[in-house]
């Protein structure tokens, strides 16, 4: 009750104030340390949440447990083979990979014309043609690479490639190349290759897909299969991982496991190629975290600092207003009266010290999100700082002020009435 009472009492206040307009430009200067090193805090916090974020929203249409896998050619020896022999995937290999490894959620094949073997093939829509990227996939792809259909469309199902149909989704630029500017291309028919072929999606095009373009078209493996000739053989595999396995782990039983199945040495590390979005993800989000602990470090740091420096601002209040304080005794203030003015004086000023810190932080948080806020091929949005982190700042600069107000406070308590008011 007694504390609750210094901290609503009017006089306290006046006197905190008193205090502090005694000494305003060695009080502005010295709480600018606080000021100083929430604001660092603040700003490297969403910092690395900005990266953190754009990050997340460059894989938000991909497993971040991912990788994709293709075979080249032998360096090493082995089982009677000579070195550099080509290696072919096959479908059979994913049958193996899938009873091997069960740390393997999904896994698709896939097979393209235009990207790695041969030419982007023509695609006629009545009088307009082009050259486009056409490729294989099972239904399976979706769940590792999202596609954004739009309204009224699909993509590649089951059916499709059960009965082999000639179905294709296109892209969003294929869309405005081929069919005229309010046409609906669903349900109409282009010619790949002189093949005609249905369409029944168009996808959205989403940077950070990989190899894939705004123009691409997708049709069911099967019946790339049948089109190219290309009998069983896979260009490669697009795998995700469960989300609790070590993804990098992941990798080398996949390859593991491929070069059993075609006679590699289990040395050779030429044979099958990798390209592992999962470790990618995981050094990045270790790096953001890494931003976010140096930021709290630094800040708490930069904070301490500020707050001993408010510490040695009261001591030397406490001196100068020796016989102020010992009037103050001699009338019947308490010790502890005494005491929690002056610890409330060092909260107070560390505590206003870190929301102007807060303040400052935001308006530049906002300003580099307003700055970022179009930038889509850039993986950085929206920095902000979790409403808990801003709330323990603020606890902690409560108690650090509390802590270093101690020792001003206990100086004064210490000081004898009768010594103080000799004081000159």
């Amino acid at each position: 009750m007694n504390n609750l009472k210094v901290i609503f009492d009017r006089d306290t206040w006046q006197e905190i104030f008193g205090s502090i307009s005694k000494n305003k430009v060695r009080t502005v200067i010295t709480v600018i340390g606080v000021l100083w090193g929430i604001f660092i805090y603040i700003t490297l916090s969403g910092a690395a949440k900005g990266l953190d974020n754009g990050f997340e929203r460059q894989f938000e249409n991909i497993a971040m447990n991912s990788m994709f896998i293709w075979a080249e050619r032998t360096s090493i020896p082995y089982a009677g083979f000579k070195t550099g022999r080509n290696i072919q995937l096959t479908l059979s290999d994913m049958d193996y990979i899938k009873k091997t490894i069960p740390e393997v959620q999904f896994i698709a094949p896939r097979n393209s014309r235009g990207v790695f073997w041969g030419g982007p093939p023509l695609v006629v829509r009545k009088n307009k043609s082009s050259n486009y990227n056409i490729y294989g996939d099972f239904p399976d792809y979706t769940r590792i690479a999202t596609k954004k259909i739009f309204s009224g469309g699909r993509f590649i199902n089951e059916e499709d490639i059960k009965f082999k149909r000639k179905v294709c989704v296109i892209g969003e630029r294929t869309k405005t190349e081929l069919f005229e500017k309010d046409e609906d291309p669903i349900g109409k028919y282009i010619k790949i290759d002189d093949i005609y072929f249905q369409v029944i999606g168009v996808h959205k095009f989403i940077p950070g897909g990989g190899f894939e373009t705004d123009g691409d078209i997708f049709i069911p493996f099967e019946t790339f299969k049948r089109l190219y000739n290309t009998g069983d053989d896979v260009m490669w595999f697009t795998i995700a991982a469960y989300d609790d396995a070590d993804v990098v782990s992941v990798e080398k039983k996949i390859k593991a496991a491929l070069k059993r199945l075609h006679n590699v040495s289990p040395e050779d590390d030429r044979a099958f190629g990798g390209f592992n979005l999962g470790e990618i993800f995981n050094k990045i989000m270790g790096f953001s975290k890494g931003m976010t602990l140096l930021s709290l470090i630094v800040g708490i740091a930069t904070i301490m600092a500020g707050v001993i420096g408010i510490g040695n601002i009261l001591l030397i209040s406490v001196k100068e207003r020796t016989k102020e304080l010992g009037v103050r005794r001699a009338l019947g203030a308490t010790p502890n009266e005494v005491r929690n003015q002056i610890i409330l004086e060092s909260v107070f000023l560390t505590l206003v010290a870190g929301i102007f810190g807060i303040i400052l932080g935001a308006f530049v948080l906002f300003g580099i999100s307003s700055a970022t806020k179009d930038l889509t091929d850039f993986p950085y949005t929206n920095p902000t700082v979790p409403i808990p982190y801003i709330l323990g700042a603020l606890f902690l600069m409560i108690f650090l002020g509390t802590l270093i107000g101690l020792i001003p406070a206990q100086r004064a308590v210490n000081m004898k009435p009768i010594d103080a008011l000799r004081e000159e």
